[in-house]
Formats: C-alpha cells, sequence, structure tokens
C-alpha cells in the first residue's frame, strides 16, 4: 500500500487494522493468557475475527504407498484385482496345523487337499510378504519361520526367528514386525533375512494381532493373556500407549480398521464380542456383542461389511459398516469352530479353519451357506487364501490395501 494511500485511510479503517494487528499478535505468541488478554474483555469492541486454517492432517509414513481413495482403506482390494506380482499365482488355501506341524494346501476349485507341507513346530499362521512374493508360515515353537513360494508351492529354508507367533509388516515394507507372544516382544526385523532391527519390550502378556491406521503412522496391538491394547508409532517403533479392556477376563484377538479409516475393531473371545475402539484418541473401547468366541475380523470386497466367526458357538457375525449394527448371523449346520481364514479373491467365499475340528469351512458371503468342509490336519489355525487382490500385504493371514 503507497504513502498516498495510507494517508487516505479514515479514523475507523485505522481502529480495525489496530484491532485486527493485536488481535494477530494474541494468537501469535505463545502461552498468551485468559480471557482477560482479550479485547472484547477489556470492554473494547472486538475486530472481526481473523480466520485460522485447520491444522492439516499429518503425512502418511514415509515411503508408505499413497491411499487410493480416503474414503476407503481397501480400495485396492476389489474383486479379481490381482497386482501383476501375483496375478498367475496358482489360487489356493493355505492351512496351518498347529498338532501336526503341517501346512495343509487345498484347491479352492475341487475342496481338496493337493499338498501337505511339513514345517516346524507349532505352525499358527500363514503371512503373505509385504511385497507379495513370499508365504511365511510361523512355527510359533520351532522358533522358524518357513518360506513357501506361492508361485511353486516350494518350500525354502527355515529362517531362525525366536517366538514368531505372528507377523506383520510396516506399511512401508521397511520392517517385518514378529509377535513374540511369550518374549513380550515386537521385533523389528528385515523383511526380506529378517535379521532383527529393534526389539521393542512389552508389559503385557500374549501380544498376538495388530492392524494400521490409514496413514500408517501407528498400530493398534491386542494382548491376548493380559487383555490389554498396546498403541504403537510405527516410524520410532515405540509403544505410545496401553490400556486395559474394561471386562475382567478380557482375551482381544484380531484388530481391523474400518474402511473409512476412523475406527478399530477388535475381537474377543471371552467378551463374546467386538470392541470399537477410536484408535487417534485410544479412548475406552464399547463392546459390540457378537457371539460366543468372538475370533477373526474380515471384509468383504466391496468394503460395505465384516465378517466376524464366533469360535465357541460355530457362527458368523456379519456387521454392516454404513449401517453400523449387525446385520446376519450365519450358523454352521453341523455346528464347528469357526476361527481365521480370509476371503477368496473374487469375494464369493469366506474361508475359515476350524480350530478344534481339524477342518476347513467354505462359506458363501452372499447366503451365509456353507459349501464345503475339509479334513485336514490337527489344530487348524491362521490360514491364508492366496493370492488375494491389493498392492501390498500388511501381514497377519492377509492384510491387504
Amino acid at each position: 500500500m503507497g504513502r498516498v494511500t495510507m494517508l487516505r485511510l479514515t479514523k475507523r479503517s485505522k481502529t480495525l487494522l489496530a484491532a485486527t494487528a493485536l488481535l494477530t499478535a494474541a494468537t501469535a505468541l505463545p502461552g498468551c493468557g485468559g480471557d482477560g488478554d482479550r479485547p472484547e474483555a477489556r470492554g473494547s469492541r472486538a475486530a472481526a475475527p481473523v480466520p485460522v486454517p485447520k491444522k492439516a492432517a499429518p503425512p502418511g509414513l514415509p515411503g508408505m504407498p499413497p491411499v487410493l481413495d480416503p474414503k476407503d482403506v481397501y480400495a485396492a482390494d476389489r474383486p479379481g484385482a490381482l497386482s501383476p506380482v501375483v496375478k498367475d499365482f496358482p489360487s489356493r488355501v493355505y492351512v496351518p496345523n498347529t498338532l501336526s506341524n503341517t501346512v495343509s494346501v487345498i484347491d479352492p476349485k475341487t475342496y481338496k487337499v493337493v499338498e501337505t507341507i511339513p514345517v516346524g513346530a507349532q505352525p499358527q499362521h500363514v503371512v503373505p510378504s509385504w511385497d507379495l512374493k513370499t508365504l511365511w508360515v510361523n512355527n510359533n515353537r520351532g522358533h522358524t519361520l518357513t518360506p513357501i513360494d506361492p508361485a511353486t508351492g516350494e518350500r525354502g529354508r527355515d529362517v531362525d526367528v525366536h517366538d514368531p507367533y505372528n507377523l506383520y509388516f510396516t506399511p512401508n515394507g521397511k520392517y517385518a514386525i514378529v509377535m513374540a507372544s511369550l518374549d513380550r516382544e515386537l521385533v523389528f526385523r528385515d523383511p526380506h533375512t529378517m535379521e532383527r532391527r529393534h526389539t521393542e519390550p512389552v508389559s503385557c502378556y500374549g501380544v498376538n494381532h495388530a492392524d494400521f491406521s490409514a496413514d500408517g503412522r501407528y498400530s493398534i496391538v491386542s494382548c491376548e493373556f493380559s487383555g490389554e491394547l498396546l498403541k504403537v508409532d510405527t516410524e520410532r517403533m515405540k509403544v505410545v500407549a496401553q490400556q486395559k479392556l474394561p471386562f475382567q477376563g478380557a482375551m482381544p484377538q484380531d484388530v481391523k480398521l474400518s474402511p473409512d479409516g476412523k475406527t478399530f475393531y477388535v475381537a474377543d473371545m471371552m467378551a463374546h464380542g467386538v470392541w470399537v475402539l477410536d484408535g487417534d484418541s485410544f479412548a475406552t473401547p464399547r463392546l459390540l456383542p457378537t457371539g460366543k468366541g468372538a475370533h477373526g475380523l474380515y471384509v468383504s470386497r466391496d468394503s460395505k461389511e465384516m465378517y466376524i466367526p464366533n469360535r465357541g458357538e460355530g457362527s458368523v457375525s456379519v456387521f454392516d459398516f454404513a449401517r453400523n449394527k449387525l446385520t446376519k448371523k450365519w450358523w454352521l449346520p453341523d455346528g464347528g469352530s469357526p476361527d481365521m481364514g480370509g476371503v477368496s479373491a473374487d469375494g464369493k467365499v469366506l474361508w475359515l479353519s476350524g480350530r478344534y475340528d481339524s477342518e476347513v469351512y467354505a462359506i458363501d458371503t452372499t447366503t451365509g451357506r456353507q459349501l464345503a468342509r475339509i479334513p485336514v490336519g490337527g489344530g487348524p489355525h491362521g490360514l491364508a487364501v492366496y493370492p488375494q487382490p491389493g498392492r501390498y500385504s500388511l501381514g497377519h493371514t492377509g492384510v491387504f490395501r
């Protein structure tokens, strides 16, 4: 503004400019005091409020592939949307048999076991790697990971890893995270060689399942044996918050983020339902009852529903995200113990292990009808349906984004 123009300002304009400058300075200074410091609190006429821009959302985890749709973290998981990495892999269901120390391989077209692969002691989960190229079998008591090539089905050489109950990957693919349940550790490792990079001790018992926030900045982790939840900063590899669930004897299991990225769901096999948690605030969650022994959590290919197997009663509850309520319950016709699993690439079949019945269930996701009941080894647990749509894997039995 030039000098001549400045001379033409009216007294009222000068007053408004001065008041605006005073207000701007007050909001800019850190630690400026209470109401007594504001012009209106001292009886002077307040200037028009200065608009304050909303605080920008923190950027995503460095190196994480950008979210395809801010309204749906599972936008890359649509039916048949296979990555070029996996598009030629044969479709199979890999079932770790905890009591038999084997992996049963099922052809989903015939519902038949086509191969049985010997692995280490007490295999718990079959986990797709972040880059989608390898399936890792978590041999919990054998203290090894067995790699399987999903292109050929060939078993690789075991890798020594202590207490690998479960396995996850940071959203940027920088680290594998071993859920060392009995060691009470989160062990961050090289995602290819599995060499140890950082160990984060935890004070809870039975650390086992997790999922990551939409921006990848943190994860929510369940601790089965002490009934607790952890919030873990991904980049710092640190536990930043911890809480005890408000239910005597709680045993949290699987964790899953809602499609809109606003809510975490945590299955609880002793509270017989799902905890509904705001991950950002990490406030006390509320319980949504589903059925006896709620265990796994699986999102439909259209991101509209979530399947919740209730292991203790042989049922699957169906949760509608838009309606924010349970809408259906499917019962296995001859009972059973539906546990962990995944959804077929086309979204039409939900595959679940029968933990206490040495069998696997194939369930129609439209009708809830049981399509097959397949005998496998003893104690089938975290089965993986592979390949599945998605750009990368966060681990467990296949959490893809």
